[in-house]
């Protein structure tokens, strides 16, 4: 990007990457004190202009750009800043060495790209954790990407297979690779360490779907849901979740600014969503009846489902699957099951698989993926309408409903 399409500073990283050079070199702002130099050939390095006790005005560099991190920059000005500030000369210290590029730097810059790139809230959060709790205390932070070993590699991944954490395990392996190859195509080091740990992983177990429950379990379910001593709040989002197929998380973490009850749609944005695209869910008469109930319980709130103060914004993550055990549907159906649940009944009685995959928020694989972006709202909204008038059949018995034409 060109720096007249600047808006806001601190620069995102977003924008120290995509910064474009001009036939002479020039300084754009930071923050106090702090500039990024680009120079014609695209490099880039970081500045920081202080006043000399002559009362001069002089430049010091604190490293190149993406070798040194916004982030880290940012610290290393506020350091000299103070240093300045009590008296003392920022001469001799050179700060941050240009030669070294320490894993942090690499492994923190490929997560600022997860961020900017948008990636899911969980996502995010699921990064950061692992980052923090296994990566780094294997890899340590300070540690010279030429100095990072094969060994260290796989003992990242061994320390997650002790844990019997599989699945997990796995994820870690391709973000630790993926921070290594990201570091080798910027020229921060020669070598990625991570490259091949896939062949001495152990192997996972064959994949086990989420408790879930046929067409013939559900009458049973549906009726002992309706007994349920659970809370309120409870009980609407599990039907939330019953009823339209969305992943719990979604429901927990919904918002009110998210739904039109006058239309009928739950709109949600792209950030949260796993494919990083927005996702709309068609709302059904059932459904829509307790979100009007439930407003008056919650509409003053930010979250539909709110929790108990500043640590726990919203219910917990538990609290669905306790809804189902208390009803004695443990190991039976979970919350993540309604979804397996929903699309097999769906695809039962012959709905489109194309419209149950869009309900689903299933990202096509492929090139049928990338020229077909139809969302197929108006027939979801009648497909997920004749499904809850469906799950109260079940439920209480009557007439089938017809499927709309």
């Amino acid at each position: 990007m060109k720096r007249t399409q600047i808006k806001r500073r601190p620069l995102a990283d977003s924008v120290l990457h995509s910064l474009e050079p001009e036939a002479k070199s020039y300084q754009e702002k930071d923050s106090y004190g702090l500039y990024l130099r680009v120079k014609p050939s695209g490099t880039k390095s970081w500045l920081f202009r202080y006043k000399k006790p002559s009362g001069q005005w002089g430049w010091k560099g604190l490293g190149g750009f993406p070798a040194v991190s916004g982030k880290l920059a940012r610290q290393k000005a506020q350091e000299w800043q103070k240093t300045l500030s009590d008296g003392e000369s920022i001469e001799v210290d050179t700060g941050i060495q240009e030669s070294v590029t320490t894993f942090e730097v690499a492994a923190e810059n490929w997560f600022q790209r997860k961020i900017d790139i948008g990636r899911a809230k969980d996502s995010i959060l699921q990064y950061r954790r692992y980052l923090d709790m296994d990566i780094y205390a294997v890899i340590p932070r300070e540690t010279p990407l030429d100095q990072i070993t094969r060994l260290m590699c796989a003992q990242v991944q061994a320390r997650l297979e002790s844990r019997k954490v599989l699945s997990m395990a796995e994820k870690v392996r391709r973000w630790l690779n993926q921070i290594l190859s990201l570091a080798v195509g910027q020229g921060l080091c020669e070598v990625n360490p991570a490259s091949e740990l896939k062949h001495i992983a152990q192997e996972k177990p064959k994949t086990v779907h989420h408790p879930h429950l046929l067409e013939p379990e559900l009458p049973g379910f549906l009726q002992a849901l309706r007994g349920s001593r659970s809370k309120r709040l409870t009980l609407i989002m599990t039907r939330l979740v019953l009823r339209t197929a969305c992943r719990p998380g979604m429901a927990r973490f919904s918002e009110w600014q998210e739904f039109d009850l006058d239309s009928g749609w739950w709109l949600i944005p792209g950030h949260k969503m796993k494919t990083g695209e927005p996702h709309s869910i068609p709302l059904s008469r059932q459904t829509l009846e307790e979100l009007h109930e439930l407003k008056e319980l919650t509409g003053r709130n930010k979250w539909l489902f709110p929790g108990y103060g500043a640590v726990h914004p919203v219910m917990s993550e538990n609290t669905i699957n306790k809804c189902l055990s208390m009803i004695g549907y443990k190991g039976k159906l979970v919350g993540h099951g309604s979804r397996h649940t929903a699309s097999t009944l769906l695809n039962e009685h012959e709905w489109d698989d194309r419209l149950v995959e869009a309900q689903l928020a299933h990202k096509v694989k492929g090139t049928k993926g990338v020229y077909n972006k139809a969302k197929y709202n108006a027939i979801r909204q009648g497909m997920m309408s004749w499904y809850a008038d469906y799950l109260d059949y079940l439920e209480f018995g009557g007439d089938i409903p017809k499927k709309p034409d």
